[in-house]
This record gives structure tokens, C-alpha cells and sequence, in this order.
């Protein structure tokens, strides 16, 4: 499809309607998920969807419409629709849309060789991967699922300012839930991978994280209630600072919904601690070379040394302050207007192996589990989940634990770590290595 023609097109339908300004957002993709259980196929889903949007600038307001027709006539139907949602919208100043800005090349965000792998191929992976982990140990008796997924995918935008850009990409990965059992016990472990190549998934590394996480913590014991050191795996600290980092937004600091309002220049978190978002991370899952509006896309430090460096902008945000947007607008395709948001939002790896975290530790928790962590509070900060993990003593891992639980505050958390592991590691869009709290109540028997 050509989507240089298509804009044409709709930007001479725009052309006698008086506006202020215009967008045109076009997007296309091709995806593909299989589910695998007892070596058959239970699900195979395919879709094509292909869109176009466009919001337009029309005295101060903002409309926005879309289609997933190219036909005249709805394209009309939708220009309509934004043109009278503009003039119905409250006027607001900063309303408006970014210049032209130089995009980056970006190798490696697509796979040339993906459209030539068979379908039997990929099938095949979901298929191993089932193999593979039922195979890691005797005690993995069953599998929940096993998946393969994958999208290609391309992106056109262009506005009345003058902003022109494109890019596509693929994006490959499986993942498996596997269920250990031993003398009436049963738990559970999960694990995926994620390329931008369809040979970059490991599925043997999968199987066997998948495999240990549900057999490691069989015979699971409860411990007394202390106040300890702590150890949370990449996994738990990426869930704790999924739920930070929307306080880095400065959509929700202008809101008063941030526990970092106010607090620039403050030194809020552990020394050792940087926080980066970063929308050109190589192999990223949200790398692109320009955001929801055409905004480069940037690597922005966000905490350096402890110290509260900025925030995250889209342009409406950006405009309120008189500063440059961070190209930090996203969008989750063409049926939505732009929102603001983190792309590949990380801690950056320390220094220290993962063993080594536990050196030193008397008596502490290995935290590689916690059920509920959206229900903390993204606003004070305050948290109190259940958890599961090892008890650790004299510096290893004695046994597993269940039925605990782990509070505090995110913002203490982080200011209480003494080290940073070497593991970074993404789960989705946010990743983190894992850390050492030097003291976290937990909550036993």
C-alpha cells in the first residue's frame, strides 16, 4: 500500500476546510499468534489490520478521527468527524503539533528473512519449546502454554508543519507456563524472549527459566515476620518500576498525580541508581526514530547519582513549559490519538553478578515473585503485596518461601538499594537488573 499516496489524497480533501493545522497518521501490520498444548496446535490467529487517522487544528481545538477504509467516501466521513470534534473542543493554547525534526537510521528493527520462514517453522518453535520444558525435569508435569507470536509492521506520518517520516519493523516471541509438581505441591513458572528477529529467540533458554522458576520453589516453607535485607530479582524490580514510572510523566506531574511533583533537582533515590528512558535502545521493544506526533525519538536520563534529573514530554506537555518534547508520545495504532508515555524506560545495569547480591546477607529474602503490584499506590508510593522467593541465610539460599508478603514505599525502596546487579533484562517496554534493598519489611507467619 502506498501510504505517501493516500496522504495526498487526504490532504487535498483538507485542503477547503479552513483549518489550523493537520496530521495524518498511517499504520499497517501483519500478525501472527500460535498456542501450542500437548504438541497440537490449539490456536492460530493471523490479522492484517491497516488504518489511517487524523487529527486536526482548528481556533485552538484538537479533533481526531479514523478509518481503517481508504474508500472517498469514508475518508470524507472521517476528515468530517475531526473537523467537528475540533470545533466542539474546549480552546486550548497548547494545543498545536511539533516541526520537522532529523530521524535517525535505525538498523535492525526489521527482519528481511521473516516473510520466507513457513508457517510449519514457526509452529515447530511453539511445538520445541512445549518439548523442551517438559523434558528440563521429571517434576514438570504439564504445560499451560506455549506460544510463538509475531508482528511486522509499518508507520507513515506527516503533518501541515512540515514533518514527513516512516519506518517498519518486526518483532518475534514465545513464552511457555509450566507446572511443577512434588509430594502435593504444585507451583508454577513462566518465562519468555523477545527479538527483533526471528533468530534471536532462544527457546531452550526459556524452557530451562521456565522449568527452574516452577520447580524452585517446590516445598516452599512460611518464615516469621522481620525486617531484613532483600534481594529482588530483574522480574520483581522491573514490576516495581512499571509502577514508578508514570510519576516520570510530566503529563501526571502537571496533574498533581506524581509522587515526583515538585522534586526536580532532589536526590530521591540510591546513589548508585540511573534511570534512563531511551526510544533508540537497540533491540528495544519500543524503539522507533520517531514518536506518536513525528517527535525524534531521544535517550533521556531521567535519575543520575540519586538526583531527580527530568521528566518525559509529549508536545502538548512540553508547550505548557516552554521546553523541547523528550519524543516521549506514543500511540497503540491508529485508532487513537497520541498519549504520553514511556518507551524503553530502564535501570542501568551495576556492577555486581547476580550471586554476589547475596554475600552478606545473615538473614534476608530473595524476592522473585509478588501478586499484585498494580495495587500500589502510584501517588504516595505506598505498597503492600504478596510475595514468594527463598529465604537466604549466610549469604545463600537456604530454602523457598510462600505465604509472605512485602510493604513499604517505592520511593524509599529504591533510595534503600546498596547494589545494582549486571542482569538487566526487559519485560516488555521496562526492564531493570536486579537489586539489594538493604532493609524491606516482610511479612510472615
Amino acid at each position: 500500500m502506498d501510504f505517501q499516496q493516500i496522504a495526498g489524497k487526504i490532504e487535498r480533501l483538507l485542503e477547503s476546510r479552513f483549518l489550523d493545522g493537520y496530521e495524518i497518521m498511517l499504520g499497517a501490520s501483519r500478525n501472527l499468534s500460535i498456542e501450542v498444548k500437548e504438541q497440537q496446535v490449539d490456536t492460530f490467529k493471523c490479522s492484517q489490520p491497516v488504518g489511517v487517522s487524523v487529527r486536526v487544528l482548528k481556533d485552538h481545538g484538537m479533533g481526531f478521527s479514523f478509518s481503517t477504509s481508504m474508500d472517498d467516501a469514508d475518508l470524507v466521513r472521517m476528515i468530517d468527524n475531526a473537523v467537528v470534534g475540533a470545533e466542539n473542543q474546549t480552546p486550548d493554547e497548547f494545543n498545536g503539533f511539533p516541526l520537522p525534526g532529523s530521524y535517525r537510521e535505525l538498523p535492525g528493527m526489521f527482519d528481511e528473512g521473516l516473510g520466507s520462514v513457513g508457517e510449519e517453522e514457526k509452529i515447530a518453535r511453539a511445538v520445541e519449546l512445549e518439548r523442551l520444558t517438559l523434558a528440563e525435569d521429571s517434576r514438570i508435569k504439564r504445560v499451560r502454554k506455549s506460544t510463538y507470536g509475531e508482528s511486522g509492521y509499518e508507520v507513515f506520518i506527516r503533518n501541515s508543519l512540515g514533518v514527513e517520516g516512516s519506518y517498519r519493523g518486526t518483532s518475534v516471541s514465545s513464552s511457555i507456563s509450566a507446572v511443577a509438581e512434588e509430594n502435593g505441591d504444585s507451583q508454577m513458572g513462566w518465562d519468555f524472549g523477545f527479538s527483533n528477529r526471528f533468530g534471536g529467540v532462544d527457546v531452550a533458554m526459556i524452557a530451562r527459566t521456565a522449568a527452574a522458576k516452577a520447580t524452585g520453589l517446590l516445598g516452599a516453607r512460611n518464615i516469621p515476620t522481620l525486617r531484613c535485607p532483600a534481594v529482588l530479582d530483574n522480574y520483581v524490580a522491573t514490576e516495581i518500576l512499571e509502577v514508578l514510572a508514570p510519576s516520570f510523566l510530566a503529563e501526571n506531574v502537571q496533574k498533581g498525580k506524581s509522587l515526583l511533583a515538585g522534586k526536580r533537582g532532589e536526590r530521591l533515590f540510591a546513589d548508585s541508581l540511573r534511570i534512563v528512558d531511551d526510544g533508540l535502545l537497540p533491540g528495544g521493544m519500543a524503539t522507533a526514530p520517531f514518536d506518536g506526533e513525528g517527535v525524534p525519538t531521544q535517550r533521556t536520563l531521567l535519575v543520575e547519582s540519586g538526583v531527580l534529573q527530568g521528566l518525559l514530554y509529549n508536545g502538548y506537555c512540553a508547550r505548557k513549559e516552554g521546553v523541547a518534547s523528550t519524543g516521549n508520545a506514543t500511540r497503540s495504532g491508529v485508532k487513537s490519538p497520541p498519549q504520553m508515555g514511556v518507551s524503553n524506560f530502564f535501570i542501568e545495569n551495576g556492577a555486581t553478578r547476580f550471586a554476589d547480591l547475596l554475600k552478606g546477607i545473615d538473614r534476608g529474602v530473595l524476592v522473585t515473585s509478588v501478586m499484585g503490584m498494580h495495587t500500589a499506590n502510584p501517588i504516595s508510593g505506598d505498597f503492600s503485596v504478596g510475595a514468594a522467593g527463598f529465604f537466604v541465610e549466610n549469604g545463600v539460599v537456604a530454602y523457598p518461601v510462600k505465604g509472605i508478603a512485602i510493604a513499604g514505599n517505592i520511593l524509599e525502596l529504591f533510595r534503600n538499594v546498596d547494589r545494582i546487579a549486571d542482569d538487566l533484562r526487559f519485560f516488555g517496554a521496562v526492564g531493570s537488573p536486579a537489586l539489594r534493598i538493604a532493609a524491606l519489611d516482610v511479612s510472615g507467619e
